[in-house]
């Protein structure tokens, strides 16, 4: 029977000649993935379980990314916690300060993703690693306990919407449009427990940075995973899905997602009424070095607004060391914004750049719930690198094009 790439890999993974949606499977694992909220609580339920080691040392990846450098006696409590864990069962991948980055970028980074695998995390934006062709979800803390012991992870074959996306892209239109517009067409549940695949011209000339965001933001409208083609895994020609989408990237503009919700989008041109007093660019979703490009190449020879705030936080050492070289921290500085440590930071209302009541930011972050920035009466809007750079500069949601 006919398969989709989601399908061969979990069929691979379960010792099956072919698997089908619904079916309930039990797969082995090439990579845990655990950050200083999640793994503690996993550690704490490992203990419970009764082994006296993990099932392979190399193959658990310990990321303290989203308060580190440790914010408050409670943030160093949990890094703490996987220090520990990681030097008792010698776990190979712990990151300390100095070799940490958000997670999701640092192990696309470090070559730790192959086409083909099969990797789960207790973070939903696990699903980022679908870019590289492999099969990647977000599960909770119990299910990385007993797959830290086993080896092993229980699932369900979903069912697959297939994106197709053609036509060339307009200017300052980026990957996070793409999947912003997505999001906005389906509706923040419109691919729930669903592979999202995506495919067509459109995807083939993006970078493997722009697939990157656009599978990292499957889980945004309830995706169970984003998937992209890679080297020695395709979709057979006549696998089946449960749904077809065609989509004309040419009429698409830079998108806006409105609080709160990520589904919650418009065009930029239908958004520049919009005040804002913070511009944050980074994250999981778009702090690689790709986007600090776009960044720079917007605030150049220019200056922040007098009433915003611009934070940038490159997503890893490596990034931000490259940045630097570049030249790019000196225009990011000039213009008058600041660049944090690699770090979650604010995305999830951790550190370095909570809002206050009232207050609203544009974000290239990922989520826009309520209270996802700080205080529940702040508002967070999403959008692409570019529209967040000249955004900071006009004082309101705009684009470079009113430079």
């Amino acid at each position: 029977m006919p398969q989709t790439i989601t399908e061969k890999i979990l069929a691979k993974h379960c010792g099956k000649k072919e698997v089908h949606p619904g079916e309930l499977i039990e797969c082995d694992v090439d990579l845990v993935l655990g950050n200083d909220i999640t793994a503690p609580p996993a550690i704490k339920q490992f203990n419970l379980i009764g082994v006296d080691k993990v099932f392979d040392p190399d193959k658990i990846y310990l990321v303290p990314d989203h308060f580190t450098p440790e914010k408050d006696r409670k943030s160093a409590e949990q890094v703490q916690m996987m220090r520990e864990f990681a030097k008792k069962y010698k776990i190979t991948h712990f990151f300390e300060i100095g070799c940490v980055g958000v997670e999701h970028a640092l192990l696309p980074e470090m070559g730790a993703i192959k086409p083909g695998d099969l990797i789960i995390g207790a973070d939903s934006h696990t699903c980022t690693y679908g870019a590289l062709g492999a099969f990647s979800t977000g599960v909770g803390s119990t299910d990385m306990a007993a797959a830290m012991a086993t080896g092993k992870v229980w699932l369900k074959v979903p069912e697959a919407i297939k994106f197709v996306m053609n036509g060339k892209l307009n200017k300052w239109v980026e990957a996070k449009d793409l999947i912003l517009y997505v999001i906005g067409l389906i509706g923040v549940d419109g691919a729930r427990y669903m592979t999202m695949e995506f495919t067509g011209d459109t995807i083939s000339n993006l970078s493997v940075e722009g697939k990157l965001t656009m599978a990292n933001m499957a889980i945004e409208a309830g995706g169970k995973n984003g998937i992209f083609e890679a080297d020695g895994w395709k979709s057979d020609k006549d696998a089946h899905y449960a749904k077809v989408i065609e989509i004309d990237c040419s009429k698409i503009e830079p998108q806006i997602a409105f609080p709160h919700l990520p589904s919650n989008t418009r065009g930029v041109s239908k958004s520049t009424d919009v005040k804002i007093d913070q511009s944050v660019i980074g994250s999981c979703t778009n702090g690689r070095i790709e986007d600090l490009r776009v960044a720079a190449n917007v605030l150049k020879g220019r200056k922040v607004h007098k009433d915003v705030r611009l934070v940038i936080l490159p997503a890893t050492q490596k990034i931000y060391k490259q940045a630097m070289k570049e030249g790019l921290f000196e225009i990011f500085m000039a213009a008058g914004g600041v660049i944090t440590t690699p770090s979650c930071g604010p995305c999830l209302g951790g550190h370095l750049g909570i809002l206050a009541e009232g207050e609203r930011a544009i974000a290239t972050t990922n989520r826009n719930f309520v209270g996802r920035m700080g205080h529940p009466k702040s508002e967070v809007y999403l959008s692409n690198v570019a529209i967040a750079a000249a955004s900071a500069i006009l004082g309101r949601i705009g684009s470079p094009e009113e430079l």
